[in-house]
Parts: C-alpha cells; structure tokens; sequence
C-alpha cells in the first residue's frame, strides 16, 4: 500500500471511490434505520400502544408482565419477518443489480440502486399496516443489495493493486458509519421534539429518501469502469447464470458460504437482536437506549471493517478470516453467555457498552474482509454478478437465520435474548472449517 500509487490517483478515481463510499454508507444508514425505530412503528401499526404503555408503567407487576408479553410476542414476530423480507430482498437484489451492472455499467446500474432503496425506505413512513412495512422493505433492499456489488466493483476496477486493501477496508466501515448516523438521526429527531414512540419513527423514515439525491452526483461526476468498458466490447454480455459454469460454479458457493457464515450472526443476533434485548433491561443508565446500543454497536464495528481489510493484506485472506471468526466467536460467547451471572437480572449499563462495541468490531471485521476476496474470485466481465450473488445470497442463508431466532426466543428461550444469541452465534465453527477449502488470492491482481 505505497504512497506513489495515491499520489498518481485521478480525479475520475476519487469521484469513483466518493461516490461507493457514499452509497454503501447511506446503505448501511437505511439498513440500520429499522433496528432502532422497528419495535416503536410495530407498535404503532399493530394498535399495541395501550399494551406499551401498561408494559411501562403499570403499578401491578403482573399486568406489566402480560402487557409485555403481548407486545414482545406480536412485535417479536413481525421484526422477523421484517428482517427476512429484507435479507431474501436483499439477496435477489445483489444477483438482478449486479447482473444489470454487467450489463449497462457499475455507475447507471448504481443509480437504479440508489433510487429503489432511497424511494421504498422513505415510503416505508407512511405504512399503516405491518405487511405494508414488510413489502416497502423488501423492495427497497433490492437496492440496497446491488449497491453494495456494484460499488465495490467499480473500485477495484478503478483503483491500483496495492491500495485495494485500505479501500475494501473504508468500504466496509462506511456503512457502519451509516449505522451510526442512523442513532444520531433518531436521537435529532427526538431532540426537536417528535418522539420516535409516538410518531416520530415516520419522520426517521420518511428522511431516509434524502440520499436519492447522490444520484445526481453518480450521473454528473462519476466516470464509468475503464476495465468494464473494454470487457463489454471484447465480447458478448453475460447473462445471470454466467457464474454457474464449472470454472466459475465452485467459487460462486465459496462466496455465498463465506458471506452467509458472519452475516447470520450480524442479521440473526447482532442487528436487531441487541437494540431490542438494551430496550427490554431494566435501565441503571437513563440514556442507554436501542440508539445508544446501536451507536456502540457500529462505532467498534467502524474499526472493525477497516481492521479486517489491512490483516488480509499482511497475514492472507484465509489466515485472516480464520483468526476473525475466532474472534467474534469468543465475542459473542462472552457477551451472551458469560457477561451477566448466570441468573442475575441484566441491567444496561455502560460496561454492557462497552461489551457490545467489542463485539460489534469482530462481527462487522468480515465487512472489510469480504469486499477485497469476493472481486477476486471472478473475472471482470462476470464481476458484479459474482460477488452480488456471493454477498447476498448469504443472505438468504442469513433469513432463515433470522427466522430460527425468531423461533428460539419466542418458543424455545421464552424471550431471553441471551441465549438465543449464543446458540446462533455458534455458526461461526462452520467458518472455522469452510476457509480452508477457498483458494489463497493475496498478492494476485484481479482476475481479467
């Protein structure tokens, strides 16, 4: 990673990483809004306020604890089916985005991208019903699936060898910087004076359209892919299916493994499981929240994606993941089933903070890893297709991991988030073993 290789860098080159870095960020903004503001419009949308309010405030402890047993169930249930509309939307939206990529260019194909995910969050503030949620999301996933494919792509393709380990590093820290404003939205919000539980969440939601505004920017500065361009000419346009040949077809299951192994955890555990688990504790800190959680979630997971990129670059890719998985495994270990005495009453406190930051660094380090090894596993032509299909089809595996949480907290652990968060969090050993059967591409330039 040298100096001279930045100094030579053009103007064509930073507006092409400006623009992926944007995308992905006000991607993992609109992923994260639903964390933090779910539970509250559920409520809402579901007629449950009553049940809200006596869960809260009730003098007799046990109309409190049917009262929160009421919402937790129907609540509990549509964040699930919410977080699956958006994992399986998300998945479809990787391979389609990515293949029209291939097809019209990263650039017009990350505008389409920006549009549908930016247009259906910021619709989803004037939903009246909890299915009217869940569609919305679904389709703004689409796009939030092939931006990542077709920003990730135009970078690699535009950038020098040598820096592509920073860059697939200040890739994935962006959308966790976008998963941090997405706390600082809500706290604004709050501050001048509409409150997330009683409306507000429709404002948090209807603001989330603003990024369509950065298609402007895509289609006045950004100059197309100079390696996508040469392939489009040197011969004919893949069609979806390109990454199913047999030279390909081992490298597409190896990418969706791969991507699928910690997006489980993030999507199964992590993403709305630990904003809801703070939300339910009784409070020792006034200001320790669903946001507040969520900001210290993805503040470590910042450090975290920046992290699991540079090790890559020193240590290898399969070391690397190898020694990540270890990581947030021992994490996740830690914070759900050794943080809190067993039997004792969880509390949020700020050492909880603390607990979840760490865990937020190791869970989100393959946010870093992922966007420098998936480009390399397929050539130009088929680049975007590739890595959409591989990336976000671990989605898919990560919805049906979101519905066996769903099932594990609701039926087997009877709302303890703890626990349910370790048992899902144990996918982590099939990434112990899976890497050592993907091809070592450190030091190779990007396949043609």
């Amino acid at each position: 990673m040298g100096d001279s290789d930045l100094r030579r860098i053009s103007r064509g080159q930073w507006m092409a990483l400006a623009a992926a870095l944007l995308g992905w960020m006000f991607d993992g903004f609109e992923q994260g809004v639903l964390g933090v503001v779910g539970r509250p419009a559920l409520i809402d949308v579901l007629q449950l306020k009553e049940d809200a309010r006596l869960a809260a405030s009730a003098a007799d402890p046990g109309v409190r604890a049917q009262a929160k047993q009421r919402v937790d169930e129907q609540t509990g249930a549509w964040n699930s089916g919410l977080a699956a509309s958006f994992l399986v939307g998300a998945a479809l939206g990787g391979w389609l985005f990515g293949w029209l990529g291939d097809r019209v260019g990263r650039v017009r194909g990350m505008m389409f991208s920006v549009l549908a995910y930016a247009g259906f969050t910021g619709l989803c503030g004037l939903a009246q019903d909890p299915w009217q949620l869940a569609a919305l999301r679904f389709l703004a996933s689409l796009g939030m699936g092939g931006e990542w494919a077709l920003g990730v792509a135009l970078v690699m393709e535009s950038w020098p060898h040598s820096l592509r380990p920073l860059l697939a590093g200040l890739i994935g820290a962006s959308a966790n910087v976008g998963f941090l404003l997405t706390a600082v939205l809500v706290k604004g919000v709050a501050a001048v004076g509409l409150q997330v539980d009683d409306g507000g969440w429709r404002w948090v939601l209807g603001l989330c359209a603003l990024p369509a505004l950065l298609t402007f920017f895509l289609r006045v500065f950004v100059p197309e892919s100079e390696k996508w361009q040469q392939a489009a000419v040197s011969g004919p346009r893949p069609g979806m299916t390109a990454i199913f040949t047999p030279q390909l077809r081992w490298h597409s299951i190896l990418a969706a493994t791969l991507s699928g192994i910690p997006l489980i955890v993030t999507w199964g555990a992590i993403a709305w499981m630990i904003p809801h688990w703070v939300d339910s504790m009784p409070k020792t800190q006034s200001w320790i929240n669903a946001a507040t959680a969520q900001a210290s979630s993805a503040t470590g997971a910042i450090f975290g994606a920046l992290c699991g990129a540079v090790l890559a670059h020193y240590l290898g890719r399969r070391r690397t993941y190898f020694l990540l998985t270890v990581g947030a495994l021992l994490c996740c270990a830690y914070i759900f089933r050794w943080y809190f005495p067993a039997g004792s009453q969880p509390h949020a406190d700020v050492g909880l903070l603390g607990a979840i930051a760490l865990t937020g660094f190791f869970t989100a380090s393959f946010y870093g890893w992922l966007p420098l090894y998936l480009p390399e596993l397929f050539p130009t032509r088929v680049r975007a297709t590739g890595q959409g299909f591989g990336y976000n089809f671990g989605r898919v595996i990560a919805a049906a991991g979101a519905l066996t949480m769903s099932h594990l907290l609701q039926n087997v652990f009877h709302g303890d988030y703890a626990q349910a968060g370790a048992v899902i969090s144990l996918i982590y050993l099939a990434g112990l073993v899976v890497i050592w059967f993907a091809p070592e591409t450190g030091g190779q330039p990007l396949p043609e």
